[in-house]
């Protein structure tokens, strides 16, 4: 009977273990085995909200190469370009939009994953050069011009946060571009009568699909 009891226990002892030794296999195995491919394209569209009184918000897309390592880092070229209608704020307090006009960027980028899973939510910026169209206004009300300024480049940089889903991803993104500051004329005299201020920053929400990236 002894001898029985002794055996019994070997091998409920041996079973746990190798019970132990699965679970821990299976519990592992996802984490180190599964691997993804290095490169992929993200193809976003989304609203682009520009900061500042008068604006008004438009649209953007954009395409951003990428490689990723290590499963948690990315870097990547974000080319995009977003259509809407910049305001100015004059310095007696006055306000105008203008017309709508696009732009253009291209910014070197940096994204790290929370997570490794299917669902990856992430942090990520950006820093490179904004090229922005020619704008002009006029407040009729006044009788005042804003004189045009030309297109223009500008450095700056971008913060971002979201989240991935298998091929789908989420995310919102802030641009911060240095102020123009424009003249304001009298259409009567063509004499300045003050200056205005436009804000080039702006918010775009936007949703993408991933192209490439996938499991090897």
């Amino acid at each position: 009977m002894k001898k029985a009891l002794v055996a019994g226990a070997l091998l409920l002892s041996l079973t746990a273990v190798n019970a132990q030794d699965l679970s821990l296999s299976v519990v592992k195995g996802p984490t180190f085995k599964q691997s993804y491919k290095p490169f992929r394209v993200d193809i976003s569209t989304g609203a682009a909200l520009p900061q500042g009184s008068g604006a008004k918000g438009g649209v953007m897309f954009s395409v951003e190469p990428k490689y990723t390592f290590l499963g948690m880092f990315s870097v990547g070229l974000r080319m995009e370009a977003a259509l809407m209608a910049r305001g100015y704020v004059s310095s007696d307090g006055s306000t105008s939009s203008g017309n709508v006009m696009g732009s253009a960027s291209y910014l070197a980028t940096y994204d790290y994953y929370l997570t490794k899973v299917i669902f990856k939510p992430f942090v990520g910026a950006g820093t490179g050069i904004y090229n922005l169209a020619s704008a002009s206004f006029s407040d009729n009300s006044q009788n005042t011009t804003v004189a045009a300024s030309g297109a223009s480049s500008k450095v700056g940089s971008m913060v971002r946060s979201g989240f991935e889903f298998h091929h789908f991803r989420f995310a919102v993104e802030y641009n911060f571009i240095g102020s123009t500051n424009q003249a304001i004329t009298d259409n009567n005299t063509g004499a300045k009568v003050g200056t205005a201020t436009t804000k080039n920053g702006y918010c775009s929400i936007k949703i993408g699909i991933l192209l490439g990236g996938g499991r090897k």
